[in-house]
């Protein structure tokens, strides 16, 4: 029986690389969702209705497919930090986060025919207290508009930390490996052969 289509429905370079990892085929969508928060949600429960909104946008189209979504939200004290998009607004998430812990939730959805599941995986980071030239230094170099809470800890990022507390390291750049494998298994999808 041939394997079925495996669709990772995102724009994120960081979620494809990730999924990579796994020596799968598959192909990549990007999933018309829109992700601004409702009102008074939680950051963990944005991140997985994100996540389920953007497997369930591209299984419509593709009912046959397996669909992974992701999303991740990173939560300072309780207040979602997306993706800064620029310059400034990284430099104020930056600023916010000095000297704090941040939880990034990252939620993995999988829709396949007659499955549908969607779990988080919540990495906690303490931030070192950090001053202007650092901050300043570090969006020059590594430009991170495009990751949530302006942080990359898979790059020069890590010199901001003081601890990363998961258990599923992957998740903190984008996508839980360990949780999206559980997933596809119980799913029925076929690893490892």
């Amino acid at each position: 029986m041939p394997t079925p289509p495996l669709i990772l429905a995102s724009t994120s370079r960081y979620r494809r690389e990730l999924l990579e990892r796994l020596r799968l085929p598959f192909s990549v969508l990007a999933p018309a969702v829109d992700e601004t928060p409702l009102a008074g949600e939680a950051p963990p429960h944005l991140a997985e209705r994100l996540a389920l909104a953007k497997a369930r946008a591209v299984a419509v189209q593709h009912p046959d497919a397996f669909v992974i979504g992701s999303d991740q939200v990173a939560d300072l004290q309780g207040r979602c930090l997306g993706k800064p998009g620029h310059h400034e607004a990284a430099v104020a998430q930056l600023r916010a986060m000095s000297g704090h812990q941040v939880d990034f939730h990252t939620a993995v959805a999988l829709v396949a025919p007659g499955y549908a599941e969607c779990t988080r995986v919540t990495v906690s980071v303490r931030f070192r207290s950090l001053d202007d030239a650092e901050i300043e230094t570090y969006l020059r170099l590594e430009q991170p508009y495009d990751c949530a809470g302006s942080a990359k800890s898979e790059g020069l990022g890590i010199v901001l930390l003081e601890a990363i507390h998961s258990t599923d390291p992957t998740a903190l750049v984008g996508l839980p490996l360990i949780e999206t494998t559980r997933l596809l298994r119980a799913a029925g999808y076929p690893l490892l052969r």
